[in-house]
């Protein structure tokens, strides 16, 4: 069973006297049904468990008057085993997308306040045209991704009480000892070449072989694109597919990382597929990194929405789409240069979007200055660079002079801790997950 860190989370909701119904949002496969399974089986006496997809025909539950009482007697018709018991029971409404009745329902959930309900599924098919009918104000939120190297580290068997160690180096702007910095990036460059998804990550810990993990991944994307011709309108299934799939090419394949239209097609422009990139975003597929023209507080006003960077939900996702010689370079340390910079530049985006940072970058054609990331942390922005090597972070530097609002900044590299005078905290890559 692998430890995820959505389990506290849930139990904070679950104490919480005065809460609403819980949906818990998600890219498909980051094992949103299995844990909430596993909290039930923990803190529950039963479980309700519906899944629109496997069984379209429970939406005759919800075809009615949505009053509470209504909806529990359905539900006893429809599971005469189950007490269904207002202390004891978890009512669970998974791929709540496939019912628009389902979602409407959670605001008399809420409102009667008697039973726990936790719903979940993708933001794939919700119905938004029918705005008044979602429960807006009535329901509780969490954010769930795949696994991030301290959960991969978990599952390894790496202990907290060296997790604890690892994070008071930060604290001390110490080096990591040698033998743990090299064992730690070993683990990371494996963590990269698996990729989060639990699938993979599970399939990695049970087999140790590579070409099991790949399928997996595989099977994973191959999914994301049915998913896109299922759900994407006609006139963006193509369209949406074709942005997604050429993300490796955008990241991986050149220096400049910025999305660029014409990588899909010759002649390709913003006014074409600008729709199909906000509907993979919407839909929880890509998520991005907006340029910003100043790089100070709030960087929202200063963002652009035509100039941005587009990732995958999860590195698995994002190394499927390459050969499979790809993950046996990122294990044995032998990438070449654009695509180690792109690797590492996707590993620290992938950390910093699972800690729920809203990411943008800055780059200056005139001056020739670019800032990889920069996040805002207590009301302040802290720039970020990712080195392949030990490369100065003249951006970094320049950045700091002009703009003294910035109290620190980070450079994560392929080596061990430093400061320098400058303000800049040097950090090994897998220390991203741990800021």
């Amino acid at each position: 069973m692998l430890r995820r860190k959505i389990f506290t989370q849930l139990r904070s909701w679950a104490e919480n006297k005065e809460k609403k119904c819980l949906i818990l949002q998600g890219a498909r496969q980051t094992g949103k049904t299995y844990a909430i399974e596993r909290f039930a089986e923990s803190h529950y006496g039963e479980i309700v468990e519906i899944n629109f997809k496997e069984t379209p025909s429970a939406s005759d539950i919800f075809s009615g008057d949505l009053t509470v009482d209504n909806m529990v007697m359905a539900l006893r018709f429809r599971f005469p085993d189950k007490k269904i018991d207002p202390e004891k029971t978890l009512i669970f409404l998974d791929e709540i997308q496939e019912c628009q009745e389902a979602i409407t329902s959670l605001k008399f959930w809420a409102t009667d306040n008697r039973y726990d309900v936790i719903a979940s599924g993708s933001l794939l098919g919700i119905d938004y045209k029918r705005a008044s009918s979602y429960p807006v104000g009535y329901v509780d939120y969490l954010n769930m991704y795949g696994l991030d190297f301290e959960e991969f580290l978990w599952g390894i068997g790496i202990s907290d009480d060296m997790i604890k160690t690892l994070r008071g180096y930060i604290d001390s702007k110490k080096p990591v000892p040698d033998p743990i910095h090299k064992k730690m990036m070993e683990y990371y460059r494996l963590y990269i070449a698996t990729g989060g998804m639990p699938e993979a990550v599970q399939k990695y810990f049970d087999t140790r072989d590579f070409r099991d993990v790949d399928r997996v991944q595989r099977n994973l994307l191959q999914g994301y694109q049915y998913d896109i011709a299922h759900y994407a309108t006609a006139e963006e299934k193509v369209k949406a597919e074709k942005c997604y799939l050429t993300l490796s090419k955008q990241l991986l394949d050149k220096e400049n990382h910025k999305f660029q239209y014409k990588e899909i097609e010759h002649g390709a422009r913003a006014q074409k597929y600008y729709s199909s990139i906000e509907w993979l975003l919407r839909a929880d597929i890509i998520h991005l990194c907006r340029i910003v023209t100043d790089v100070r507080y709030d960087l929202a006003d200063y963002a652009r929405d035509d100039f941005f960077r587009a990732y995958t939900t999860d590195l698995s996702l994002l190394i499927a789409m390459k050969d499979f010689s790809l993950k046996q370079h990122i294990v044995e340390n032998t990438l070449d240069g654009n695509t180690k910079g792109g690797i590492y530049e996707c590993a620290i985006a992938d950390a910093l979007h699972k800690k729920g940072y809203p990411l943008y970058f800055y780059k200056n054609e005139t001056t020739k200055k670019e800032l990889d990331f920069i996040i805002q942390v207590d009301g302040k922005v802290v720039p970020i660079e990712v080195k392949s090597g030990k490369e100065r972070a003249t951006s970094l530097i320049s950045a700091m002079k002009k703009n003294r609002n910035i109290s620190y900044a980070y450079k994560f590299i392929d080596g061990n801790i430093g400061v320098s005078e400058d303000g800049i905290i040097t950090l090994p890559l897998y220390m991203a997950t741990f800021i």
